[in-house]
This record gives structure tokens, sequence and C-alpha cells, in this order.
């Protein structure tokens, strides 16, 4: 219920207050197991992500948000969980295998922090790990200029982009695979935000 109704504010707000571009929504699976992973530019970038799904979003959100119980309560509500950012946080990790093991969808944002440029970083490896030990599907998503909300143009145009589903078919304990794995989400998100540009 509670997540309906933030749902349902967000869309009013993304829809209604921004001038807001969403394309390839239909690369998302209405059903089973499936990792979004998007680019992190702030703030915005959970709620925005998942307002435009057809289904419910689990996040993997720092632990410093849960210190706050009331706070804390409100995002678990929104199904988010804690992470230890900069560890390899196993119970969190073994909590994202198991939502996706149920069908679930997970969204991830493989750069582990928000970007201060702007510009992509690197993929921590931890996505190429849960991708090959669940064995769910990845839709790499590109969000545009949520960096910019209420900034210099209070109400700049924003966007997302959904591609189309990435798969890992390495072994497990080929680190190296997991790596490159999870660098190529990274591309993917590149080259969709480069065709959003060119779109625009």
């Amino acid at each position: 219920m509670f997540y309906s109704i933030v749902k349902t504010i967000c869309k009013f707000i993304f829809t209604v207050i921004f001038k807001t571009r969403v394309t390839g929504i239909e690369n998302v699976p209405t059903e089973g197991a499936v990792i979004v992973a998007a680019n992190h530019l702030s703030n915005w970038d959970p709620p925005f992500l998942g307002t435009f799904l057809p289904r419910e979003i689990s996040y993997m959100a720092k632990e410093e948000l849960f210190k706050n119980p009331i706070f804390a309560a409100a995002i678990k509500s929104l199904h988010a969980f804690s992470v230890k950012r900069g560890t390899a946080d196993k119970t969190a990790i073994k909590h994202a295998i198991k939502l996706l093991k149920e069908g679930q969808c997970l969204g991830i944002f493989p750069e582990g922090t928000r970007s201060k440029t702007g510009e992509l970083g690197k993929a921590e490896a931890g996505i190429g790990l849960i991708t090959a030990m669940a064995k769910a599907p990845v839709i790499p998503a590109a969000i545009i200029n949520t960096n910019k909300i209420f900034g210099e143009k209070m109400f700049p145009t924003i966007g997302l982009v959904y591609g189309k589903p990435m798969y890992f078919t390495g072994s497990i304990k080929d680190k190296e695979a997991l790596a490159d794995f999870s660098q190529a989400i990274m591309t993917e998100i590149k080259a969709l935000k480069d065709s959003y540009k060119v779109m625009n």
C-alpha cells in the first residue's frame, strides 16, 4: 500500500512537474528474476528508476540511511535493504540473491556510489557475482540529468533509457569474467546514455 502511494506521488512529480522522457520500458520483464542496473547521479535515482517499472523493485541502500528509525522504516517499506559500502557485504549479497531466487526485481547501481562529475565510473565486481549466482538477466538503464534537478535550471528535462537484457555466461569461479561482465554493463549504460543524446 505504502509503496503504491509513494509510486503514485513520484509519477506525478516526474510526469507533471518535470519534463521526462522514458524509453525501452518494454525491455523489462513483468515477472521473474531480473536486475535493473543503472548509473547513479543523485538521490532522485532510486525512485526515478522504479517509478515507471511495471513491477515493484528492491534496492541496496547504504547502511547510513538506516540510522534514523523513522526514515529506516519508510525505506524498508519501499523494499530497501542495508549494504556496507566499500566492502564485500556478504549479508547484503545473500539477501539480494534470495530476492532474485524468489523471482523479484532488484535495482543496483554498479558504481556503488553517486558520480560527482556526471560521468560514468568503474563498476564494482559485486553485480557480476550476484548475476552469476542468481542466474538472473540484467537490464542496463541510463539515467539522464537527475543531478541537475533544482540546479541552474530548476526543472531540467530528465530521461531514462532501459536497454535489452544481458546475461552472464561465464564461470562463477572466474573473477576476471565476472569483472569483465560488470564493466560490460557500464559500457552498455554509456551506449544507452549516448543514444539518448542522439534522440534529443
